[in-house]
């Protein structure tokens, strides 16, 4: 049979691997973005701190004979306004360069990383104090503090530099403590808490590896941001005049602008070459540690014209049997990395029947959320479907475009997520987030949708609607929260119904209720129900039918009453009797895999 394809652009995406510090330093330097500017920054380096060795003249002698004197063999980069040898200076120059770039770095990082530490992790008073220091801080206006330092010290630039640090720190403050808020009530922080380990301990095993990454990307943009603005000083005379500086010999290029214009080009050549490495080195670090372990290859428009074409293939496949409301056949499901493609389901069967509640149950990583994703057409931007045929209720659905098929979503096909609390915008009421589908897909007005609204939430058992149509997300228990989204998904009146770990968040009293609720409206509407999950336990509570998965391939599949009786593969023997501990049904399991033990066959 003609396989078809399907392919989708939602937002949906796998959870990010993490990545080992050796594997980011070499996804950088085989990035054009990180080897080509850590090469120049490299060069510039080792020119500056071997200036002894390859310095050919004094910096400081001068030469009358080389007063803007143009390049020679004697003096590849000629000579100044004064008559000082311009390579020399300038290979000397970038000494003082680093080294404030590198005070600013250390100063930045000092101040600014301990104290987002601290206010992020602790929060409380250490963290507004910190927070309004630092606020302070940015408020300040950083030159004219730097102007006044140059005039108490007499220009030292190295003092000048560690008060830019001081300046600088606010900006590591923030990094930091954005970063460790976002992880400082992860379960593995609580579990380590718990566990007696001390504060710093946490810090330091736990938090440090995930500010790490961000603090790099910063201290490299620091560090061209150092750059520029010692320049800048030096520029308009502050420091050392007589010591070779980038910004001094710009400035005394700008003095002779008109008469020899050569003087300008070496340390501005040098000078940008330098600052747009680390700011290119910083924006690809960003985009190596923000992007998945393995890099993804963009469908072009080519591959996408071949999906649409080979898809239109399948349009002629026998419509199944009318009480059938989805049927899918063989779908395999694979994903474009850069070099090859990654196939997470292998030829995938299953189908619902009008009025029938079918569970697709199986571990994580069985592959029964992709499946049915890619019922949904919800699969990420890289991901390839295809099937031998997919019907919803009667009708092929591959050969229609993306914004067909998603036209679907929401009439003929309704989606409760799991995790209800986190499918709720915070920002936004019940009320408005019932309301704003209605309003958009129904094309209902304010005050229908809002009855209509009120009406699906006291169906699926909410007692005071008017209520909570004005609560908050966070307002609302994890149970109501998921009757909200259940009502939600009533509200187009939908054929199909997929409930994707509907109870997985919730306790098991509430877990009953649901189940209860969503079996009772399917009832009431004569809908096709999908319930995925890795708990038989809701299989036999609710479904029909059943089909087991596991690593992307269906294992089993058939009527619940048959399979719990009879399990045909080892793997359902597993999941039955992983949620059935001393029932009836495991008992019986344990006397059947013994009978046939001791007729001689595998239990």
């Amino acid at each position: 049979m003609t396989t078809g394809v399907i392919y989708s652009r939602a937002n949906a995406g796998r959870p990010k691997k993490r990545r080992s510090s050796r594997s980011v330093a070499r996804r950088f330097f085989t990035h054009p973005g990180g080897l080509i500017p850590g090469i120049i920054i490299l060069v510039v380096l080792v020119a500056t701190y071997s200036a002894p060795l390859i310095q050919m003249h004094d910096p400081a002698h001068i030469d009358y004979d080389l007063v803007n004197a143009m390049p020679s063999w004697q003096h590849i980069l000629g000579g100044d306004a004064v008559g000082r040898d311009l390579w020399s200076r300038l290979v000397w120059g970038g000494q003082e360069a680093f080294l404030g770039a590198l005070i600013v770095m250390v100063v930045g990082i000092g101040i600014g990383v301990p104290a987002g530490l601290l206010g992020g992790y602790f929060g409380g008073l250490p963290d507004s104090g910190l927070s309004w220091i630092s606020d302070a801080l940015m408020s300040v206006p950083g030159m004219i503090v730097l102007l006044i330092v140059a005039g108490g010290t007499n220009g030292n630039m190295l003092i000048l530099m560690a008060v830019m640090g001081v300046f600088m720190a606010p900006g590591y403050y923030r990094l930091t403590r954005a970063a460790t808020m976002a992880v400082r009530n992860e379960p593995y922080v609580d579990a380590a808490k718990v566990s007696g380990v001390s504060h710093s301990r946490i810090v330091g095993s736990h938090i440090l590896r995930v500010i790490a990454a961000p603090i790099i990307i910063q201290t490299s943009l620091t560090a061209g941001v150092a750059l520029g603005m010692q320049a800048g000083l030096q520029f308009i005379g502050i420091g050392d005049t007589l010591k070779p500086s980038w910004g001094g010999m710009m400035s005394d290029g700008m003095k002779s602008i008109l008469t020899n214009p050569w003087l300008m080009v070496p340390p501005a050549i040098v000078l940008g070459l330098v600052i747009a490495s680390f700011a290119i080195m910083g924006s690809t670090l960003g985009q190596i540690t923000g992007t998945r372990s393995e890099k993804v290859r963009r469908l072009t428009k080519a591959d996408r014209r071949g999906i649409r074409a080979r898809a239109t293939v399948s349009a002629g496949l026998p419509a199944p049997e009318q009480d059938v409301a989805v049927r899918v056949r063989g779908l395999k499901v694979s994903y474009a990395l850069a070099d090859r493609e990654s196939e997470v389901l292998h030829g995938v069967d299953f189908e619902v029947r009008t009025s029938k509640v079918l569970g697709i149950v199986g571990e994580s990583g069985s592959g029964k959320s992709q499946s049915v994703f890619a019922l949904l057409d919800l699969l990420p931007g890289n991901a390839i479907a295809q099937a031998e045929g997919i019907w919803i209720d009667g009708a092929n659905v591959q050969p229609l475009s993306h914004a067909r098929r998603r036209a679907l979503l929401g009439r003929d096909i309704a989606y409760i997520p799991q995790e209800p609390i986190s499918n709720l915008d915070p920002m936004f009421t019940i009320g408005h987030q019932l309301i704003e589908p209605m309003r958009a897909v129904l094309k209902m007005g304010k005050r229908g949708s809002r009855e209509y609204a009120i009406s699906l939430l006291r169906r699926v058992g909410i007692t005071d609607p008017e209520r909570v149509m004005k609560l908050y997300p966070h307002e609302v228990s994890g149970g109501m929260a998921q009757r909200v989204l259940i009502a939600g998904a009533l509200a187009g009146r939908p054929k199909l119904l997929v409930a994707d770990e509907p109870t997985t968040a919730l306790d098991v009293t509430v877990q009953a209720e649901v189940l209860e609720l969503l079996r009772e409206l399917q009832a009431e509407e004569g809908m096709a129900l999908i319930i995925v999950t890795h708990n038989f336990g809701v299989v036999a509570d609710i479904c029909d039918d059943v089909t087991v998965m596991k690593d992307g391939r269906v294992i089993e599949a058939g009527p619940v009453r048959d399979i719990f009786r009879a399990p045909a593969d080892p793997y359902t023997r597993e999941l039955i009797a992983a949620c059935l501990d001393d029932s009836e049904s495991r008992r019986e399991l344990d006397e059947h895999a013994e009978r046939r033990t001791l007729e001689g066959a595998p239990a």
